[in-house]
């Protein structure tokens, strides 16, 4: 990751720590729950997630019909596979065949 988008990051998460500190919905909330007799912590952790976009329409129509078909999107597979799940295509999901 070039030196550009780990700027544009940290400025991203700056803008978020910004915006929450700055709330006056959340400093309202803040202010009864002290006037309830307790202090408050507030903690958030932002996870930000980035695809590179890949501009070639030649690979775009291979990554297509690369895909398998089924509910999962491309995005949803990169998710899976980085926790390290594999969906196999033959695989389907078991049905009851039990009568009711």
């Amino acid at each position: 990751m070039n030196q550009k988008v780990k700027n544009l990051i940290q400025k991203l998460g700056e803008a978020i720590h910004e915006s929450v500190s700055e709330s006056e919905d959340i400093a309202g909330v803040v202010k009864n729950i002290r006037e309830q007799g307790f202090d408050v912590l507030l903690m958030l952790e932002a996870t930000i997630g980035l695809n590179e976009v890949e501009n070639d329409p030649e690979d775009s129509a291979e990554t297509i019909d690369d895909q398998p078909e089924g509910p999962f999107t491309s995005n949803d597979l990169s998710f899976l596979k980085s926790l390290r799940i594999s969906i196999s295509q033959d695989e389907t999901p078991e049905q009851d065949t039990s009568p009711s």
